[in-house]
């Protein structure tokens, strides 16, 4: 009999968050399945690693069937894959996959800042086919879900299960036909994702945010986030599809991150 293959999952929002779990329970037909994520949120945090403290891994089975291996990591989502790989997997995975991350990882800036991103950029800077999943949350529920760690209930749980669904078929697909090396699939379901939602190939949007903070006292300042003005709309970028309520498919390459002149 063929083993199934291993997909080493990860995200940004902590090895707590339902998003995840349902992405696992979504995946587990199909393929063996390892988890190696945050102990404690991680979002915003980009591509960073803890390189001046002790990252600390703690076996973590409770949140998972018995046939998921699953570790609890006190670092970053590159952390988490790195050591994973590295470390406590005990073959290389055949892919990896991050999220479903609580909101939407779209746009050129969004991207470069996203655990959930780079969680997938460290698989494929290990050879690996790598994707990112995210699901847009609507603005009234989004604190309410992000404070119960992902819990949802109504159309908006519908929703979430048929984009688990989906992205588990998408991760086949992604292995059974791998983009080139050095790339990240970086899929965005909406907010109302149903299975005959349409994928749409798209590009991040180039966005304008200015400043990220806001004084809050004298000489301290406060994160705040914006939407941003978009400097070049297109209807094919990732925020155009998913306004128009499509599931935004990108392909990041960072296999090469320049542009040689054509002369040099």
């Amino acid at each position: 009999m063929t083993a199934k293959p291993l997909a080493l999952v990860t995200n940004d929002d902590g090895i707590d968050s339902v998003f995840l779990h349902k992405l696992v329970e979504a995946l587990l037909p199909m393929f063996k399945v390892a988890v190696a994520a945050p102990a404690f949120e991680q979002s915003w945090i980009g591509r960073a690693v803890s390189r001046r403290e002790e990252v600390e891994v703690i076996a973590s089975p409770s949140y998972f069937p018995e046939s998921v291996s699953a570790w609890a990591i006190s670092g970053t989502p590159t952390d988490c894959v790195n050591i994973a790989l590295g470390h406590l997997v005990t073959r290389q995975p055949d892919i990896v996959i991050s999220g479903i991350n609580i909101g939407f990882n779209t746009t050129e800036t969004l991207i470069l800042c996203s655990g959930t991103v780079a969680g997938a950029i460290e698989g494929a800077n290990w050879g690996l086919p790598a994707v990112a999943f995210s699901k847009c949350v609507p603005g009234e529920l989004f604190e309410a879900i992000r404070d119960s760690k992902g819990q949802t209930e109504g159309e908006y749980k519908a929703s979430l299960e048929c984009a688990t669904t989906t992205a588990a078929r998408l991760s086949r697909e992604l292995l059974a036909h791998p983009e080139a090396p050095g790339t990240v699939v970086n899929v965005n379901f909406p907010h109302q994702t149903k299975p005959g939602t349409e994928i749409e190939e798209s590009f991040p949007a180039k966005i304008r945010l200015g400043s990220f903070y806001q004084p809050s006292r004298p000489g301290h300042y406060s994160f705040r986030y914006s939407d941003g003005v978009e400097v070049d709309p297109h209807p094919r970028s990732d925020r155009a599809v998913l306004q128009r309520g499509g599931i935004s498919r990108s392909v990041l390459d960072f296999s090469r991150i320049c542009r040689l002149r054509e002369q040099l």
